[in-house]
């Protein structure tokens, strides 16, 4: 078993499905030694785990979580693209919150999917990052999560 897999064993997490595009695109591309993930929304099971705002029906704590789960997601395309294995570096985090009128929370939501990363990577996990509020998601999802991992 690879580290990165020790490591979500440890947190009693396990590689979901690689969630099929909602639109015209792939989970993840690779260019060299770099991979690309398309954003990954809050799905489990072919469904989104929550709808609606940060902020105004969704709390901060809820969206947190969600954030994990995209990062989760992302793990997933890696993995059925290159491999976890093959993880050098997270690079480069960008989370979207759908953000209610007044929400400044953006940065702790996102640190879901940042300490996920720096769980399973260690220091290769820590990384670049935006953490940005939107009006609006795909399928009004609350969070949104793309990132970019050198592989070798």
């Amino acid at each position: 078993m690879s580290g990165a897999r020790a490591k979500l064993a440890e947190l009693g997490l396990e590689l979901p499905e690689v969630v099929p595009p909602v639109a015209s695109y792939v989970p993840a591309v690779q260019s060299g030694q770099t991979v690309y993930v398309s954003g990954q929304l809050p799905m489990a099971g072919g469904k989104l785990l929550a709808t609606g705002k940060v902020g105004d029906g969704v709390s901060a704590d809820q969206a947190k979580d969600l954030a994990r789960r995209c990062a989760l997601n992302a793990l997933a395309a890696i993995d059925a693209l290159v491999g976890l294995e093959s993880v050098v570096k997270v690079v480069k985090l960008t989370g979207f919150v759908a953000s209610a009128p007044g929400f400044t929370g953006q940065p702790g939501v996102i640190n879901g999917a940042s300490d996920l990363f720096g769980a399973v990577f260690g220091e290769a996990g820590r990384h670049a990052r935006s953490a940005v509020g939107v009006a609006e998601l795909p399928l009004d999802a609350p969070v949104e999560v793309e990132v970019v991992v050198e592989v070798g």
